[in-house]
This record gives C-alpha cells, sequence and structure tokens, in this order.
C-alpha cells in the first residue's frame, strides 16, 4: 500500500502546486525556466502515475482490507455516472465550447464525476485511498481554479459543444464496453 500512496502523493502533489504554493511554483519557473518546470512537473508525474498504478495492482494482489461491499447494482449507477465525466474531460481539450464556458474548468469535474463513480463501486481500502485521494484533490482544484479564473458563461459555440459531446460519448462507449475490462479487469456492465 506504501506504493500507492507513495505514487498519489507525487502524482496528486505535483498537480497540486498551482492550487497550494503557487507563489513557490512561480518562483521555481522564473529560476529554471518554463520548459525545465514543465520537464520536471511531467517527469514526477509519469512516475507518480506508474507508482499509483503499481501500487494499486500489488495492494489489490495482497490480502485487501474491505471496509464495505457495495450493492451491486451501484456498478451500473457509477458507469452511467462516468459517461459525463469523459464529455467533461473531452470538453477541456475542445476550444470554445459551453461546457467549459458555462463551467471553467471541465477536466478538473470530470475527474470528481470519475472518482465518486468509482468510490460508489470500490469499498476495500486501497480503493477508497486512490478514489478518494483523486476526489478529494479534484474539489479543491475546481474551487481554487474557480478562484482564479470565474467561469466566463460564453464564447461557447454549439458545433463545438456538439463535437465535444460526440467524442466524449465515444470515448465513453469505447471504455465501458471494450477497453475497461481489458484494461482493467472489471467490465462495468457485465
Amino acid at each position: 500500500m506504501i506504493w500507492l500512496v507513495l505514487g498519489l502523493l507525487m502524482f496528486l502533489g505535483m498537480h497540486s502546486a498551482r492550487m497550494l504554493a503557487p507563489h513557490w511554483r512561480d518562483a521555481r519557473i522564473a529560476a529554471i525556466g518554463e520548459q525545465k518546470w514543465k520537464g520536471i512537473y511531467s517527469l514526477v508525474s509519469i512516475v507518480g502515475f506508474v507508482l499509483l498504478i503499481w501500487g494499486y495492482g500489488q495492494a489489490k494482489a495482497d490480502a485487501p482490507i474491505v471496509l464495505w461491499m457495495p450493492p451491486t447494482g451501484l456498478r451500473h449507477a457509477a458507469a452511467l455516472l462516468t459517461l459525463p465525466a469523459f464529455v467533461l474531460v473531452v470538453a477541456a481539450y475542445v476550444p470554445r465550447n459551453h461546457f467549459r464556458a458555462w463551467l471553467g474548468h471541465p477536466m478538473v469535474l470530470g475527474v470528481t464525476l470519475w472518482a465518486l463513480a468509482h468510490l460508489l463501486v470500490n469499498g476495500r481500502l486501497h480503493g477508497v485511498i486512490l478514489f478518494g485521494g483523486f476526489l478529494l484533490w479534484a474539489v479543491l482544484d475546481y474551487l481554487a481554479a474557480r478562484r482564479r479564473e470565474p467561469a466566463t458563461h460564453s464564447g461557447g459555440t454549439l458545433a463545438r459543444t456538439a463535437l465535444s459531446l460526440s467524442i466524449g460519448l465515444a470515448a465513453w462507449a469505447a471504455f465501458a464496453f471494450y477497453l475497461h475490462v481489458r484494461w482493467i479487469g472489471v467490465a462495468p456492465f457485465g
């Protein structure tokens, strides 16, 4: 479990620098340059991500600590809750869409829904640590981001919104019905 926690701290720690230590972050960028900062940021994030994936797999393989047994009916609810999560994550990368204009930070909201959905169906300690960590980070990051950059509520086009929706829906369907069981070993609807 230590590798899961260490990876989570590294990954979410780097992604929290702007939220928790903006002056320190800005000073590092000024001292070493933006490109080196991005390189260090990426390297620490990748190492953290690999550690948290590996640590999660190790914790899952060891004798997992069961905190609660989620009802099987929640599996479908969780799978459906990830649908808007995929749309929101895609909307973060499609310029001039209404999701981005209305919500300001759709990526973090997508992570919030993804983590919440997975908490509903993961009653083991390692799952609660992983998805609870992401949920807590996403909520705090969204609040901090909204204070820094409030949503504009304008600038979205119907075509870009439809594009976000279409790509998000297609990505969700591919993951929910094909990739999740192959990569994670769990069939969301099976």
